[in-house]
Parts: structure tokens; sequence; C-alpha cells
């Protein structure tokens, strides 16, 4: 049985790119209005609503059930429309909405320029797992260290 590969999505960044561009934020003078992403992220809706197979007002009802007050197919229209540009996806909204769309980039927009990585949860656990390799690591070196400053001390 053939593994399939599991498709890559080509608007991701690398770990590596994100760290690259965090270094040379950080050496760099900011530019006014560089963390400016109103329109990305409203492109961003844009696109994960027409992925979505399910409609406006469908998206609405699921968002309205997961976060536990009414979200309305105009209210999401109005994050999506040009013309609003004062009506804007309350971040605390952006769980809600990916998951019910499937689409992680609103997320993942938002973390990438706050110089963070966003990762699905399974990737997540997989980092957090090798932190604690490293780190059992790093402790049997200092043990080992110790173990052999103390024989040098009992000669």
């Amino acid at each position: 049985m053939s593994k399939r590969k599991k498709k890559i999505d080509k608007r991701q960044m690398s770990l590596f790119d994100v760290l690259k561009r965090v270094a040379v934020s950080e050496q760099e003078p900011a530019e006014e209005g560089e963390l400016n992403i109103a329109n990305k992220l409203r492109l961003a809706l844009i696109t994960a609503i027409r992925q979505c197979p399910l409609k406006r007002f469908q998206i609405a009802g699921e968002m309205s059930h997961l976060l536990g007050h009414e979200v309305s197919k105009t209210t999401i229209d109005s994050w999506t429309a040009e013309s609003k540009e004062l009506n804007r996806i309350p971040a605390e909204y952006l769980p809600a909405f990916c998951r019910v769309t499937g689409d992680r980039e609103p997320i993942r927009l938002v973390a990438e320029h706050g110089d963070m990585f966003a990762m699905p949860g399974p990737e997540a656990l997989r980092a957090e797992i090798q932190k604690f390799t490293e780190q059992e690591s790093k402790a049997r070196a200092e043990k080992r260290k110790r173990m052999r400053f103390l024989e040098e001390m009992e000669g």
C-alpha cells in the first residue's frame, strides 16, 4: 500500500523563512504601516469562503454555534467587502472562522506578521516532543559532566 503525500500549502512559509524574516526585521527600522494587514486578511477571508463548500449563511450559522452568539451572513459580508473598510473580523472570531471554513490562512497570516509560526495540532505536538528530546539530551550531557567532575574529585 502506497502512502499518499500530503499537499503542501504554498502560502505557508517554512520555519526557516519566518526566522530569517524575524532576524532581518529586528535589524532594520520598521516602516510605517508595514504591519497593516487589513487587505491581506480580507483577501484571505474571501479565499477561505470561496474554497469552503458551505454558503456564507451556513458559515455564519456554524460560527454562531461555536462562538455562542450571533454572527450573521451580513456581518461576514461586511468583513470581506472592500467598501466596508472599518468593518474587520475580531481576532477572537478567527479560530471559529478557520475551523468552519477549514482554511488556516487567516490565522497563519496574523501569526506570521506577529513574527510567530502557526502550526496545526499534530505538527505543534511533534515540535513540543522534539523540544523535550533536546532538553533530555542537554540534561544527560550535564549529568555526564558532573559525573566526570565527581570522578576527578574522588581521584
